[in-house]
């Protein structure tokens, strides 16, 4: 006789009670069979296990190849599948830091190609301006040396912004005016009441 599957899809917690059965070895097994599937399963783990020189290299690659594609060779730009590669990360190792430098290096990359090819899309737009008020939320949360000089970065990102249009720049004038104090020796983060 045949089993029928139930018509539910399996969720996690099916999956955890399968997993409840396996030895140290099988559960090795599976986790090297995972490995050897498919290279963000390689990317998850070597950041996960800090395995590596740079764990945010490769998450890097993915927001450059999706935000400032190869124009000749007719590659799309792709916002969600950038914004995916900083998810992944933060599932992954969720550290405030990496998190940071990953949406602070998504801003330096989508405004340098738009400004470079004078690239128009408003969701591109958007999206920027949406991750550059993430980064600086985030930046304020860190160590002043740490977020100094991501701020001092993404200065220069609203400056490159500018000449977007569509209002980028005033919009990351309006966000950094919330958290950023001027200092004479360069920005400061100070978040304001």
């Amino acid at each position: 006789m045949i089993k029928h599957q139930s018509k539910s899809q399996p969720r996690w917690t099916d999956v955890k009670a399968k997993l409840a059965s396996f030895d140290r070895a099988r559960l090795l097994g599976l986790v090297q069979d995972l490995y050897a599937t498919h290279q963000d399963n390689r990317t998850f783990l070597h950041a996960r296990l800090g395995l590596g020189e740079d764990v945010l290299e490769p998450y890097k690659q993915t927001i450059d190849r999706w935000l400032w594609p190869d124009a000749f060779r007719k590659q799309d730009t792709s916002v969600a599948k950038a914004k995916q590669a900083i998810s992944n990360y933060k599932k992954a190792v969720g550290d405030p830091a990496g998190l940071a430098e990953l949406m602070a290096f998504y801003c330096e990359q989508a405004s340098g190609f738009a400004s470079d090819v004078g690239y128009q899309d408003e969701s591109y737009f958007d999206a920027l301006v949406r991750m550059f008020d993430q980064a600086v939320a985030i930046a304020s949360t860190l160590p002043t040396d740490t977020s100094d000089a991501l701020i001092a970065r993404l200065d220069r990102v609203r400056s490159i912004s500018h000449k977007c249009g569509y209002g980028v720049g005033d919009d990351m004038d309006s966000t950094l005016a919330k958290y950023a104090k001027r200092t004479t020796d360069g920005p400061s983060l100070r978040r304001k009441s």
